[in-house]
């Protein structure tokens, strides 16, 4: 497929997609929302066993939503909009393979949402995260309002929302809503590395690992460790599972199929 707001590709069992409207700093319109929705169908029929998101050019990831597309939007328009990027970004949240936001510049508005929905965020020095959205008279629309909490506090993301104020790379991590910071150049090629050596893991194990992190993170204690358990004992049904604990007694690399 060609796509005229995202560059998409995959290598090694990496998929890499770029958001590629930089005369815009990346925002997001219908057409881009759409095109990741593609894109998250290869994933979801196997194309990737690790996604990493990354914007085109060397000022934004993703700087919002696009403004201009928004300014002529009726109220019934608005929630359409609101409501494809929420489809999409639960999708997205859902692979079951990881996925990666290498924030290389500006991820305010959706872009600091499209981040939110991603399991590892990975950050240049100069990226900047923000919910400025009342600065427009507007709120979150693409789950920031929600994600935001989860990922940080309800009192620091209400902070950031309630007073529009964007942060550096530095306090990102030190709130917990980026992992690392680095060097602009060594940005991409470092989340590729990570992505590279989660790929090279038992596809199996590595889904539910994610799946039981998500899905015991909103339950009691006890009820998430019963999720451990059963996923624990599901993955020594794998073959995945028979060849990596054999590679390990032979003291080889395991050769992981996918089931």
């Amino acid at each position: 497929m060609t796509y005229e707001c995202i560059l998409w590709e995959v290598e090694d069992g990496v998929g890499l997609l770029t958001f590629n409207r930089a005369r815009v700093l990346n925002a997001l319109d219908v057409r881009t929302i759409e095109e990741l929705s593609d894109a998250v169908s290869d994933v979801e029929r196997g194309a990737a066993r690790v996604l990493v998101l990354t914007g085109a050019g060397d000022k934004a990831f993703v700087a919002g939503a696009d403004i201009a597309a928004m300014t002529a939007m009726s109220p019934t328009e608005a929630r359409r909009f609101a409501e494809l990027a929420h489809r999409v970004l639960e999708r997205l949240e859902r692979l079951p393979v990881p996925t990666i936001a290498a924030v290389n510049g500006f991820a305010l508005g959706g872009g600091c949402e499209l981040a939110l929905a991603c399991d590892l965020v990975y950050a240049s020095e100069r990226a900047r995260f923000g919910q400025p959205e009342v600065n427009l008279g507007l709120i979150p629309g693409f789950g920031g309002s929600q994600r935001l909490p989860r990922r940080i506090g309800a009192m620091r993301a209400l902070e950031m929302i309630l007073t529009g104020d964007s942060i550096d790379a530095a306090r990102a991590r030190e709130i917990g809503l980026a992992l690392e910071v680095l060097p602009a150049e060594r940005l991409l090629p470092y989340a590729r590395d990570q992505a590279r050596k989660i790929a090279a893991k038992g596809p199996v194990a590595v889904a539910q690992a994610k799946r039981i992190v998500h899905a015991g993170a909103g339950a009691a204690l006890d009820a998430a460790n019963e999720l451990e358990r059963q996923a624990f004992s599901a993955v020594f049904a794998t073959e995945d599972a028979r060849e990596g604990m054999k590679a390990f007694l032979e003291k080889r690399a395991a050769r992981f199929r996918g089931a």
